[in-house]
């Protein structure tokens, strides 16, 4: 077969000049994968150099093998990504002055064989034939030893990522429970979930995700917990993606959902590994992306984005006590904007004589209509929150604060606002706070404005239209099968005991149904476990 690289001319009509080497790919994927591992070792240098093009971090380091009568090889390897002591330690030095095996290792066998079996000191070690599988490995940060004579290469795995270490999270502070939270490296975000799962039914198992990004994606899930055709659609999913690069797991979640249409999160992400823990122990999938700090798991439901790992750390009183104060917080910060604009709009006969009279009299001086001087503060006000979160930590609290406290005082006093206006919006605002799932705030930031837009229109109907269109689109989606509103849409008695309130340990003896089907049971009820009695 011959190697071409370039790329192909089109015709004459109309085709554009051919392109530059800087400009056009030096190799095509498709091709690589025909192109063996030839036994000349120089030849197979060559066409590496041609396909990276000169990087500066690729390495080629050529030696001979001493007990193989100095037997020409060569080790290549990107810069950085592997650990150069061991590469000293577990390849160059067996092989370029250990001969410990002399007599006993060589004769008459391959040579390849020698090495891999009697010489390095590498825990792990694969093989590869073609050109294709040679740069996956390459590129994946594994050092290949190429050795003259031999149409097979070694693959070396002695991989060192640059990363930081695991520290506490940000986007999901913890009063009470674990503090670690996952990094960028998906090698170390597997193993915090193994440390706390000891089990050999924990299953990881890696895609790769993107043409051009090559990225490792883990599919991870409890045998015996999960139900076997949700993984399968899992990995239907995934394989279905062609893309050239994903940089984060919000990649995936767009092109994986059920309904890419729809503003409500249909996966959920966490950067805690309790988090993630507990959702497996459910009967759940994560996804686990290289290079991203969160992991997503599925399916997910609504219930499920208004609750934290602290509700079942603490007492369960007052964890359904915070959940229900969050279910309200939801509606409240979606609608009380556009409640306010019906009402002064509309429905001033519903509203008490003094709170209108006082209502009336700050709106005095004020120049623009109910709804635009909502749509003018709610769009300042996300205009500050969008600054602090984009600006540094330091000045973007700052500014947040600052900025609030100016624009309300400044703009009350300047009467272009009227004072129940700056409290109705400053509910609204913390009432979004209560919300621990950042990607639900955010659908609650978009969603508000065309129901204020609705309210001035038509009142009340326009909103509780505005509200039962909302409904009825979370009722209709499902999360990989499953349905968004969980207990609620079908109706499961048995399964309010963790939804808006949270019920004692010992009483949630199931697992989610709808989730878990056939292995339901999470612990024995509480009756059954009394001393004395069998089990």
């Amino acid at each position: 077969m011959v190697f071409r690289f370039g790329k192909t001319r089109r015709d004459q009509n109309g085709a554009s000049p051919p392109r530059t080497r800087e400009e056009r790919p030096a190799y095509r994927e498709e091709e690589l994968a025909g192109v063996p591992v030839v036994r000349n070792l120089e030849r197979n240098l060559e066409r590496l150099r041609q396909i990276f093009g000169g990087s500066y971090d690729t390495v080629f380091r050529r030696f001979r093998i001493a007990i193989l009568d100095g037997l020409p090889a060569a080790i290549v390897y990107l810069d950085n990504l592997v650990n150069t002591t061991d590469i000293q330690n577990t390849v160059l030095r067996p092989l370029m002055f250990e001969s410990t095996l002399a007599g006993r290792g060589g004769s008459g066998r391959d040579p390849l064989a020698v090495i891999r079996d009697y010489l390095l000191g590498v825990p792990e070690t694969g093989e590869v034939t073609n050109l294709a599988d040679l740069l996956d490995e390459l590129l994946a940060g594994s050092v290949i030893l190429l050795v003259e004579g031999s149409g097979t290469a070694l693959t070396l795995s002695l991989k060192s990522y640059p990363q930081r270490t695991v520290g506490t999270t940000d986007i999901e502070p913890s009063v009470r429970g674990p503090r670690e939270s996952f990094t960028e490296n998906v090698a170390v975000n597997t193993a915090l979930v193994r440390k706390r799962l000891k089990t050999p039914d924990l299953t990881a198992e890696s895609l790769t995700v993107g043409k051009v990004t090559r990225t490792t994606v883990v599919v991870m899930y409890i045998r015996g917990l999960v139900e076997a055709p949700l993984v399968a659609e899992v990995k239907k999913r995934l394989n279905r993606i062609k893309i050239d690069g994903v940089l984060d797991g919000g990649y995936l979640e767009e092109l994986i959902q059920d309904n890419p249409y729809s503003p409500f999160p249909q996966l959920a992400h966490s950067e805690r590994p309790d988090r993630i823990t507990a959702a497996l122990l459910e009967g759940r999938v994560a996804l686990f992306t290289d290079g991203s700090p969160t992991v997503m798991w599925l399916p997910v439901r609504f219930t499920d984005l208004i609750q934290v790992p602290e509700d079942y750390y603490q007492n369960y009183y007052f964890a359904s006590a915070v959940r229900i104060m969050r279910f309200i917080a939801f509606w409240t910060a979606i609608s009380v904007t556009g409640f306010y604009i019906a009402m002064i709009t509309y429905h001033q006969e519903m509203i008490p004589t003094r709170i209108f009279e006082s209502i009336a009299a700050s709106r005095e001086g004020v120049p623009f209509p109910t709804v635009v001087e909502a749509l003018l503060l709610e769009g300042a006000v996300e205009m500050l929150r969008e600054a602090s979160i984009r600006l540094p930590v330091l000045l973007g609290q700052g500014v947040s604060i600052v900025g609030t406290l100016i624009l309300g005082q400044v703009a009350v006093a300047a009467s272009l606002i009227s004072p129940q206006m700056a409290i109705v919006v400053t509910i609204g605002l913390m009432a979004s706070f209560l919300l621990p799932t950042f990607n639900t705030a955010q659908t609650i930031r978009l969603l508000r404005f065309p129901l204020m837009i609705m309210a001035a229109l038509w009142g009340l109907f326009g909103l509780m239209a505005g509200l039962f269109l909302i409904l009825m689109h979370m009722l209709s989606l499902r999360s990989f099968g499953v349905s968004y509103y969980g207990s609620f849409a079908p109706f499961e008695p048995s399964e309010m005991k963790d939804t808006f309130i949270r019920a004692p340990w010992w009483a949630m003896t199931t697992r989610p149904r709808q989730i878990a089907k056939e292995n339901v049971r999470r612990q024995q009820p509480r009756w059954l476990a009394r001393p004395g009695r069998d089990h």
